[in-house]
């Protein structure tokens, strides 16, 4: 018998110490480039977008792939390539671990649109004030030493 799985990822991880790194005029490449590495580890993404201090993902996982497995894979391939790319020379690596949060297929379209406008969110609103609020609709307790 096959495995079957849906399980919506909402995943959500920064630059080291929350440097503003990310040159929103070639988020555009990160974001091909990470969908590169998802589609390569047999996943799918439903939607990606970045500021300058972080990277929202919506995916799934293929049923042999573990989320750390995932998420150290694509920390590690885009790190290496935005430090050899020269289009993001302040870029000095991604920040320790990540959030992940689980969304039902109903939300999807809600969290995509909500990843899409990611720019205009983050006018009014920091990259920990937001995953604080994330976090804590969650229930998920929360350790200071990972917010600047």
């Amino acid at each position: 018998m096959s495995s079957y799985n849906q399980i919506l990822y909402h995943i959500i991880f920064r630059t080291k110490n929350s440097k503003k790194s990310l040159n929103q005029s070639n988020i555009k490449s990160l974001c091909a480039y990470t969908h590169g590495i998802i589609k390569n580890l047999n996943c799918h993404l439903y939607r990606i977008n970045g500021v300058e201090d972080h990277v929202h993902i919506l995916t799934d996982l293929h049923p042999n792939i573990a989320l750390a497995d995932y998420m150290r894979t694509i920390k590690t391939s885009t790190s290496m390539w935005l430090k050899s790319c020269g289009c993001f020379p302040e870029f000095d690596g991604w920040g320790e671990g990540y959030a992940a949060l689980t969304y039902s297929w109903k939300e999807k379209d809600v969290i995509i649109e909500y990843i899409k406008n990611q720019q205009e969110h983050h006018r009014k609103y920091t990259y920990a004030e937001e995953v604080r609020k994330l976090l804590e609709e969650f229930g998920v307790k929360i350790d200071d030493r990972y917010f600047p």
